[in-house]
């Protein structure tokens, strides 16, 4: 039998029990569907936390107050008990570390911020001139806070957007004298637009000078120590050169962890990355769900067509050829189902795009390729036996029981 022969026979068979062959196609589209659509929820995921890291700046060596015993960084915990301080004067010192090109300070707290009778609940960072080149942060009017001593600050602030808008509306802001906790303070800048992230609304934040957020928030600890190496390549030394100069104003003592952008990058990587093949492993278990589904059909197939099959045979269809027969119609069916499973898929991740538009699940080109052929794979397989049960028939006890 000719392919071309082979091809048509096998499609009109799978045709010809509509019922039978839109089961077979169903069961395998979903299989790959689960695959495509989980794979792009944990790709997605992944490239949302790398995407996140990135955006708080390039380079970054981080120091925060308290040792980790473990040595590991958990990015839930904001304050952490030390022995020491960790100080203004730690972070003026840092700046004389070759590695480092930027040093900023930060302290966090909330406050309530006023003006004309309207009065609301913000996140306060105190901060230096530099934490916006640091940050990569852009300015949507006026200029960010003045370069100065940081052990004391003018009376300034930088808002967010949102704050901008709840505040003063359409009223220019820039200027503009309002509350913060006990203080009062002048608007000298407003930062862009720019959203979520990390738990963090830079559009609900306020910026004031370090000094005067630790005088607000009676402290004298830093939140943490952002600091910028000269590049990639020195990351590694500004994190030595770092905890070398933290440890000789400590008094010896390590009573701090420094951790670099790329090891949380790394960590977070290597964590989702793992998360993503297993989501793929659990749905591929329905692949192999679909496959026995594809046997059991092609095995009641084999008998409903014991007559068409004791036929072929005596007008001189060979065993191996019955068996290409039925392959083929398992193989396309499978094929089938593959291709509407890459589609819905597709269309379900574009559905979770467009519901949450900040989450990147675009599925993996490995999982849409492992889905498709292990759906194809796994079809032809499972139609093994039947094909071989099919071709095993004797054309005269077939013919008989038509």
């Amino acid at each position: 039998m000719r392919s071309t022969d082979l091809i048509r026979f096998a499609r009109d068979a799978a045709t010809g029990n509509p019922l039978r062959a839109s089961l077979l196609v169903l069961a395998m589209a979903i299989g790959v569907a689960a695959v495509v659509v989980l794979t792009a929820l944990g790709d997605g995921a992944r490239r949302y936390v790398m995407s996140e890291f990135a955006a708080l700046g390039s380079n970054l060596v981080i120091v925060l107050p308290g040792r980790s015993q473990t040595g590991g960084f958990n990015p839930g915990a904001a304050i952490t008990n030390t022995p020491r301080d960790l100080t203004i004067d730690d972070a003026l010192a840092l700046q004389r570390a070759s590695a480092v090109v930027r040093v900023a300070p930060l302290v966090v707290g909330t406050s309530e911020i006023s003006v004309g009778g309207k009065l609301r609940e913000v996140l306060v960072a105190g901060t230096t001139a530099q934490y916006v080149e640091l940050r990569s942060l852009g300015l949507a009017q006026g200029r960010f806070l003045a370069r100065g001593d940081w052990r004391r600050g003018a009376p300034e602030a930088v808002i967010g957007a949102k704050v901008r808008d709840e505040l003063f509306g359409s009223a220019p802001s820039l200027g503009q004298l309002v509350r913060i906790g006990d203080r009062r303070f002048r608007i000298v800048g407003v930062l862009a637009a720019s959203g979520q992230g990390l738990g963090m609304n830079t559009d609900e934040l306020v910026f004031v000078p370090v000094s005067l957020a630790q005088a607000m928030f009676n402290s004298n600890t830093l939140f943490r120590i952002l600091i910028e190496a000269h590049g990639r390549d020195a990351i590694e030394a500004a994190k030595q050169q770092v905890t070398n100069i933290i440890k000789l104003r400590h008094e010896g003592e390590e009573d701090v962890t420094v951790i670099t952008q790329d090891a949380v990058l790394a960590t977070f990587d290597r964590l989702l990355g793992a998360l993503t093949l297993g989501v793929a492993g659990i749905a591929a278990i329905s692949l192999a769900v679909a496959g026995i589904l594809v046997m059991n059909v092609m095995l009641v197939s084999v008998t409903q067509r014991t007559a068409e099959i004791g036929l072929l045979k005596a007008l001189g269809a060979t065993g191996g050829t019955i068996r290409q027969v039925f392959l083929t119609e398992a193989a396309m069916l499978s094929l089938t189902g593959a291709l509407v499973g890459f589609l819905l898929g597709h269309l379900g991740a574009a559905v979770i795009r467009y519901l949450y538009p900040v989450f990147p699940a675009f599925p993996p080109d490995w999982a849409v390729l492992a889905g498709l052929t292990t759906a194809l794979v796994t079809g032809i397989l499972f139609g093994v036996l039947p094909a071989r049960r099919a071709a095993r028939l004797d054309p005269v006890q077939a013919l008989s029981k038509h």
